[in-house]
């Protein structure tokens, strides 16, 4: 599986923008490698399972220049560093509390020539910015989740949506969303992707 997928949902990439996600798969491989960041039967599946899931977030929004995006427990870049590529002019802040997987993310970012991304070695929690959203892919359940990021919020919102989190989650979140008590709203990723893996998968948007 290739870059093609990208180009296929997402027809107004510039040159330089196809090659930045060209490269990905080749970054990727040398650092998998190393670190074990995706399952060796995972890592062919990068463009599908990695890249264009996190992208999904860019189907419900088109984040504007100047603004600020958190990514919690971004592992290796995901959903961070392929949003980075689309929108160059928002800025981008990763984290992890995994030191060598935000060694990955620098190294990955370096070599991509993405300016508008900081990578750093911490948990959400200890992060004093402020964002107008924060994104994620499933580091764990809503009620563990928004404790860590709230009051990280810019009051003005600037974006047709309301600030807030979108959040990459999958299967039956009724009862998850249920549970956190938050006001959130599921975005299925089938509206958007043929393939089947995005049958059970959503963004979940919870503005603040």
């Amino acid at each position: 599986m290739t870059s093609d997928l990208i180009i296929q949902y997402f027809p107004d990439l510039t040159q330089r923008q196809k090659d930045q996600f060209a490269e990905l798969n080749e970054l990727y491989r040398f650092w998998n490698s190393r670190i074990n960041l995706i399952s060796r039967k995972d890592i062919d599946m990068l463009y599908l399972h990695h890249i264009l899931h996190s992208l999904a977030i860019a189907k419900v929004i088109s984040f504007l220049p100047g603004e600020k995006i958190l990514d919690v427990g971004t592992g290796g870049g995901f959903p961070g560093i392929p949003l980075a590529i689309l929108f160059p002019e928002s800025h981008f802040h990763l984290v992890d509390s995994i030191g060598k997987k935000i060694k990955v993310v620098n190294e990955v970012a370096l070599a991509s020539d993405l300016q508008n991304v900081v990578a750093t070695h911490a948990r959400a929690e200890h992060i004093n910015d402020k964002f107008n959203f924060v994104v994620s892919r499933a580091v764990t359940r809503l009620t563990e989740f928004y404790p860590w990021i709230r009051g990280k919020f810019l009051k003005e919102s600037v974006n047709e949506i309301q600030n807030g989190i979108l959040y990459l989650k999958g299967g039956d979140l009724a009862e998850e969303i249920a549970e956190s008590g938050l006001k959130a709203t599921l975005i299925p990723l089938s509206d958007y992707f043929k393939e089947d893996y995005f049958e059970t998968k959503f963004v979940v948007y919870i503005p603040q």
